[in-house]
């Protein structure tokens, strides 16, 4: 039996950022599962770019119009986009072409082994794409305010020795880094979890710390 093409797509916010944890995992899955990988498809690019700015979701558009893969492998469905509408315009491409999009985190993929639409993916989709943006809100909501606070107090906000971002626009791109350390996480378990490098974690406690916005 011939075995199943496969596309597996990884995404990472910025460049200083690895992607060999979710290439690892996928692969390993794939190789369980006895599919073919045909491409492995890396991209530094925030979650929040429009399609035409991804071009490691348009390798996989182009992969799939020309017959080479019949699913797509991602780690979660934020490695896809943190964007509803670029999201859901993806999964809805994919099962025009009838490639399947699975999610490893939740072990579930868009299209059914004959070919029809998952209706329990497309509503997991929808719910875990809704919650992760509602969280995202909610999390920038109460960074503003933590940041607000630590001004009113006289603390100096801004650029962190040796970056050419400040500490905002930090905790705002490491949102994910921050809900975790919020909920008492270990530096290297953090890491693992949003897969981003240790000094990455590290930089953003100490901004939490620094700035009162996170318990000692």
């Amino acid at each position: 039996m011939k075995s199943t093409p496969v596309a597996i797509l990884v995404r990472v916010s910025t460049q200083k950022q690895e992607t060999q944890r979710q290439i690892h995992e996928l692969t390993e899955y794939a190789q369980k599962q006895g599919y073919e990988i045909v491409s492995v498809c890396e991209e530094s690019v925030s979650g929040t770019a429009d399609l035409d700015k991804r071009s490691g979701l348009q390798k996989v558009e182009g992969l799939a119009k020309d017959g080479l893969i019949r699913k797509v492998l991602v780690h979660e469905v934020s490695r896809i986009a943190r964007k509803n509408s670029t999201a859901h315009l993806f999964i809805e491409r994919m099962e025009e072409l009838r490639v399947s999009v699975y999610w490893h985190s939740q072990r579930i993929e868009t299209l059914l082994p004959d070919g029809k639409r998952n209706p329990a993916a497309s509503i997991m989709f929808s719910l875990l794409a809704e919650m992760a943006r509602n969280e995202r809100e909610t999390l920038s909501a109460r960074i503003v305010s933590g940041l607000a606070e630590a001004r009113r107090r006289g603390k100096v906000l801004g650029r962190p020795r040796g970056s050419t971002v400040s500490s905002d626009e930090l905790l705002e791109k490491h949102s994910d880094i921050v809900k975790q350390l919020k909920r008492g996480k270990p530096v290297r378990d953090v890491a693992k979890i949003v897969g981003k490098g240790v000094s990455t974690v590290s930089k953003i406690r100490q901004i939490l710390k620094q700035e009162d916005l996170l318990s000692a």
